[in-house]
């Protein structure tokens, strides 16, 4: 191809505003209930946290030192920093736009009110004023900045109120003070109301009706909220760690000491005290972003709890068991007979901690080995863990404390079971490990069995009942050799080796550009061609350039990219072929599906592995085949129907924005209540030993 590479591919960051932007939509979105409206509008506020404390950070990093390089879009740090900004400010604006001119609204309309100072009744004034005095108070510490006081270290992503004061007894020098919203208390304060609904105050509010109490003999004379964002990215020598637990938990405690990336305030503050804020936290001009409402707008995932409102949120959905487990069913029984998938959440996450609990408990048990990346805060299959190796059981955890975000609960984890007797790997020098397995050895009749449970997330029995994800349990020989083989390398010095039925990563690139130029040789043979993918980002410049070469040969591809996606479709020539959809609905879409026609092979995989290089190439990640028939055929099902949602889908354009598809003429498909549908079928089913559904093959052509 003789193109210019830049011209072909989006900036990995502007995709992921792009991503961001699909969230806030759904808020956006008067078809769903207002409950998970606030939801996702919380959700987006949060993950631009996280986008600005990593992603940012690190381009203004490159700055700081020089670094002028571009990147595969074009764009050197700076450029893609005056981008960011620039899209930031029309995403925040919409978000804002939505609460205040949609959200809030339609919160009313159903008699739920957030009251500021002037709103409240005398009943609720002298409420507000006792709850002020007994539990805010004592917690305020206000902070005056002079000569002797300098300015106070602001925690990363607190709340604040700043103000500019005067004291009444001196000349008049105006005077910065700041003022901590405390976090360990309640933002959102219910209020005694007479009649029906129900009324809420922000903490924050609160304080600013008895702010003067705080300053006796100063005036006021400005006040604002204010909020600030810092570089969290942890950077560990992990080759200089002699003890990488004491390494990971001292650089946790940098993350407070971080620069300041982003400062969002108060639209009314004057001009004055936001040029004191900025001097102050030493923020980037490109950094500031005026707020029209409440900074921080995660505190509205608190109202998809409350109690008493089921109409305004998403019908529960009970997650199902799988026919293949039947309740009475012995587990390593039901294993033994068949290879099992799992589709999360719309099948139980329960089998995979019934098949750790039962592990622990059966005598029969020798070992028991598992990767752990991200888990729950109360885990079960932490505490089934713990229990085997205190029964004696051989118990080795790979538990990767380099989880971003999660390194505190894992390092909490990891000593609670090396003090059970378990045997915990911190992951290796230089790899995060990334793939989701789980191995137990078993003394059986015939000899020793292994079953196996690999899956494409993680060992979280809370977000299994958010996200979606696929898992694999089986008792094949070969899936126990391969990965008895990947652990003995994981936890000792064996050298990655050849595997029977698995492929790993560092390497994984290689072996799936050798399937892209399989399909695309086969293209160029004249036979019918065919990918499909679906993940949650696609960045891997290897990847797309042989997705090119395979679009260009005449291989219809549909990448289903959940987030990130830095390739450029409808390029003449190039990636005509080449249709990429975003899956944005009730839970988030994390399976990772791998389908190559191979000449009518139809080669089928799951992996915990993303096409970006630090998943191909500085990740232990896994890939594995779904071989037997049946799992195979509902995994194309699951494609066909991902491939035919015309709800929660949206399509990729040229420029790299997306929007929804044209319903005309299309069947309505809601691709995650058909799943949710699906599995109530196949419990019905089985009672009836009913065909569930008929299956439309995904080699069809599309529309």
């Amino acid at each position: 191809m003789k193109n210019d590479f830049s011209k072909s591919y989006i900036n990995r960051e502007l995709s992921w505003l792009e991503f961001n932007n699909r969230v806030l939509e759904e808020a956006q979105d008067k078809e769903n209930p207002l409950f998970e409206r606030l939801k996702f509008i919380s959700i987006a506020s949060s993950n631009m946290d996280e986008f600005f404390m990593v992603r940012v950070a690190s381009l203004w990093d490159q700055v700081l030192v020089g670094f002028n390089r571009a990147d595969p879009s074009g764009l050197t740090p700076k450029e893609q920093i005056e981008k960011i900004s620039e899209r930031v400010d029309k995403i925040v604006y919409n978000q804002y736009n939505c609460f205040n001119r949609s959200l809030l609204p339609s919160l009313k309309k159903h008699s739920i009110f957030f009251l500021k100072d002037g709103e409240l009744d005398s009943y609720q004034m002298d409420y507000v004023a006792k709850y002020f005095w007994k539990n805010v108070y004592p917690v305020l510490t206000p902070m005056v900045v002079d000569s002797s006081r300098p300015f106070p270290l602001v925690l990363n992503k607190s709340l604040n109120i700043a103000l500019i004061l005067r004291d009444n007894g001196s000349d008049g020098k105006y005077i910065f003070a700041t003022v901590q919203v405390p976090s360990v208390l309640k933002r959102v304060i219910e209020l005694p109301v007479k009649g029906e609904g129900i009324q809420f105050i922000l903490l924050e509010d609160l304080i600013k009706i008895f702010i003067n109490d705080l300053f006796n003999g100063y005036k006021i004379l400005d006040m604002g909220c204010y909020r600030i964002t810092r570089n969290a990215d942890l950077g560990v020598d992990e080759e200089g760690a002699e003890d990488l637990l004491e390494t990971i938990e001292q650089s946790i405690k940098k993350r407070k000491w971080g620069n300041v990336v982003r400062l969002e305030v108060e639209k009314r503050l004057s001009r004055k005290l936001l040029k004191m804020l900025k001097d102050e936290t030493e923020v980037p001009e490109e950094g500031i972003y005026e707020i029209l409402g409440p900074l921080d707008l995660t505190f509205l995932m608190k109202f998809t709890s409350l109690d008493g409102y089921e109409h305004l949120k998403y019908r529960p959905y009970i997650p199902k068991t799988v026919p293949a487990l039947s309740e009475n069913e012995d587990i390593f029984e039901a294993i033994s007979k068949n290879d099992i998938i799992l589709h999360h959440p719309y099948h139980s996450f329960a089998p995979v901690i019934e098949l750790v609990e039962q592990a622990a408990k059966d005598p029969n048990v020798l070992a028991i080995k598992q990767t752990l990346y991200r888990v729950s805060g109360d885990s079960p299959i932490i505490k089934a863990l713990a229990e085997a190796a205190e029964k004696g059981k051989q118990v080795t955890v790979l538990l990767e404390i380099k989880a971003r975000f999660d390194e505190e609960n894992n390092i909490i984890w990891a000593k609670h079971l090396e003090k059970s007797g378990c045997h915990v790997i911190y992951g290796l020098v230089g790899l995060k490990t990334h793939c989701k397995l789980l191995l137990i050895v078993r003394r059986e009749e015939d000899g020793i069995k292994r079953y196996v449970h690999m899956g494409t997330g993680n060992y979280n029995d809370v977000t299994a009942r958010l996200y979606t994800d696929l898992g694999l349990f089986t008792s094949n020989t070969y899936f126990g050799a391969d990965i008895s083989a990947l652990f003995n390398m994981l936890s000792g010095y064996s050298k990655f080796s050849k595997f029977y039925k698995v492929d790993i990563s560092p390497g994984l690139d290689d072996k799936f550009i050798e399937l892209i130029n399989q399909e695309t040789n086969n293209a160029k043979a004249g036979k019918k061609a065919r990918i499909i993918a679906k993940m949650n980002s696609l960045v891997d410049e290897r990847i797309i350039k042989a997705l090119y070469e395979a679009s260009s040969a005449g291989v219809r591809i549909d990448l289903i990219v959940r987030g990130i996606c830095c390739l450029r479709v409808g390029i003449p020539g190039v990636s005509e072929n080449i249709r990429v959809t975003s899956i944005v609905g009730r839970f988030l879409e994390h399976t990772r599906i791998f389908y190559f026609y191979d000449d009518g092979n139809e080669l089928i995989f799951l992996s915990s592995a993303d096409w970006m290089p630090r998943n191909l190439r500085r990740r232990v990640e896994l890939l594995f085949p779904i071989e037997d028939e049946s799992n195979r055929c509902s995994v194309k099902e699951m494609l066909d129907i991902y491939l035919r949602d015309t709800v929660k889908a949206r399509v990729l354009n040229r420029d790299g924005r997306y929007s929804r598809i044209d319903k005309r003429g299309k069947e309505i498909i809601n691709s995650q209540e058909y799943f949710c549908a699906l599995a109530g079928r196949e419990v019905e089913n089985l009672k009836k030993q009913e065909k569930v559904s008929e299956f439309i093959p995904i080699t069809a052509q599309r529309d």
